[in-house]
C-alpha cells in the first residue's frame, strides 16, 4: 500500500518514469523487511554505501515500498540555478556542513520540518563510500542519528549487496552484461533509541545512537552476504585515508 505522499502528483513521477525502467534493465532487486518502512509519517533511512550507484538502488526500493525517496544534499547545491529549484521541488534536505551551534540549529529545523510534513529522508551514515577493503560498513558519522534524535523519528537501518557488481566502487562505467544482476536490499527494525530520547544535542547520546545504527546495518549485511564482518570496524583516519576523498 502506497503512502498519501506517493499518491499525490509530484516531480517524483516523471523522474520515476525514467529511472525505474533503466534500473529494471540493470538490476533485479529483491527487497526484504518491507514492512519496516513506515507507510506514513517521518523517518530516517540509513543505508550502507559501496557504489556510486547506491542512491538509485535505495531510491528504487523506497519508491517500490510506497514512499517518495528524498536524500540529504550538499547545501551549496541548493544555490545552483535550476538544480536548487529541482532539489527544493522534490523536498531534498540540505546538509549542515558547519560543526557549530548553527549546525545543531539547522538539524533541529530540518527534523521538525520532516515531522511536520510527514516526509522521510535517506542519509548515508558513513558519509562517503566505504573504505573497507571488503566493502563492510566503516566508522559512522553522526548525521543520521542526530536527525532522528532531534525529531524523535524512526531510524531505519538498510543494507544492500550486489550493486557493486553493476558499478564497482570508484568505477567510471557500468557493467551492463549480464543484464539484471541480482541485488538484495534489506530493511531492518528501527534502532531502539528510547533511552536516548530528549538528548538530541548530547554528544554521548549521538555517539551511542550512531554506534547502534552501524551495528544494525552491519548485522543486516552479514545476513545478506552470509559472512561475518570484521570484529573491528574500518576507520579511515587510522589507515591514513581521507574521509571525503577517494582512496
Amino acid at each position: 500500500m502506497s503512502s498519501s505522499e506517493k499518491s499525490r502528483p509530484s516531480w517524483f513521477w516523471p523522474l520515476a518514469a525514467v529511472v525505474v525502467p533503466i534500473m529494471g534493465l540493470l538490476a533485479r532487486v529483491r527487497i526484504t523487511g518491507a514492512e519496516k518502512l513506515p507507510r506514513e509519517g517521518a523517518y530516517v533511512v540509513a543505508p550502507n554505501h559501496v557504489s556510486e550507484l547506491d542512491p538509485l538502488i535505495v531510491a528504487l526500493a523506497v519508491w517500490r515500498l510506497g514512499r517518495a525517496p528524498r536524500f540529504m544534499a550538499k547545501e551549496s547545491l541548493f544555490r545552483v540555478p535550476v538544480v536548487g529549484a529541482a532539489l527544493r521541488a522534490t523536498g531534498m534536505v540540505p546538509v549542515a556542513r558547519t560543526s557549530s551551534r548553527d549546525s545543531a540549529a539547522q538539524t533541529m529545523a530540518q527534523s521538525h520540518a520532516l515531522v511536520a510534513d510527514g516526509r522521510g529522508v535517506i542519509v548515508y551514515p558513513e558519509g562517503t563510500l566505504t573504505r573497507d577493503p571488503e566493502l563492510w560498513p566503516m566508522r559512522g558519522k553522526s548525521g543520521a542519528a542526530r536527525l532522528a534524535l532531534a525529531g524523535d523519528m524512526p531510524l531505519i537501518p538498510v543494507a544492500h549487496w550486489g550493486v557493486q557488481n553493476i558499478m564497482a566502487r570508484y568505477a567510471r562505467s557500468i557493467s551492463v552484461w549480464p543484464p539484471r544482476k541480482h541485488v538484495r536490499v534489506a530493511f531492518g527494525d528501527p534502532v531502539d533509541l528510547s533511552d536516548l530520547k530528549g538528548r538530541p544535542t548530547d554528544p554521548a547520546a549521538i555517539s551511542e545512537a550512531t554506534e547502534r545504527l552501524m551495528r544494525a546495518i552491519t548485522a543486516l549485511l552479514e545476513e545478506i552476504r552470509d559472512e561475518k564482518a570484521p570484529a573491528v570496524r574500518w576507520d579511515p583516519t587510522s589507515h591514513g585515508q581521507s574521509e571525503t576523498g577517494r582512496l
